[in-house]
This record gives structure tokens, C-alpha cells and sequence, in this order.
């Protein structure tokens, strides 16, 4: 009967000592997350926004509005100007 006692002192000795390493374990692992979640947070705040604004001058060879390919594809549509240079 005292063996049976001892074997289960040591089964849970044992076990409370794996208890605690898994414990330990979640705790290393929630940290790691929390800095490398703080990680991506810092390295994608030192980017900044940036919008430009491009000004096209373009001539028109018809009379009235029409439609203009601007370099890279882009479509719009011109208003008619009476732009004589004399």
C-alpha cells in the first residue's frame, strides 16, 4: 500500500512539474505575440502617406471635347480651349 502512495506522489510531483514548464511556455509565447504584434505596429508606422498630383498640358488636334490617351494608359475626357498663340 505505501508503494502505491509513493508511486502516485511521484506520478503527481511530476506532473506539477510539467504543469508549471507549460505555464511558463503560454506565458513566453503571449509575450512573444505582444512584441511582435508592438514589432509590425513601429515598422508600419515609419511609413507616411504620400499623394501627389500630376498636371498634364495637352493639345486637342479635333473641336470640341474629346478624348485624350495620357502616357500610361489613362483616359479623361478635354475641354475645348481656344488656345491661340499668335
Amino acid at each position: 500500500m505505501n508503494e502505491m502512495k509513493f508511486a502516485q506522489e511521484v506520478y503527481v510531483a511530476a506532473f506539477e512539474r510539467i504543469i508549471r514548464r507549460l505555464w511558463i511556455l503560454c506565458i513566453i509565447l503571449i509575450l512573444a505575440l505582444l512584441t511582435t504584434n508592438a514589432a509590425w505596429i513601429w515598422y508600419e508606422s515609419q511609413f507616411e502617406e504620400v499623394s501627389t498630383t500630376t498636371t498634364i498640358d495637352a493639345e486637342q488636334n479635333t473641336k470640341g471635347g474629346g478624348n485624350n490617351t495620357i502616357v500610361g494608359g489613362d483616359y479623361g475626357t478635354a475641354e475645348s480651349k481656344n488656345n491661340t498663340n499668335h
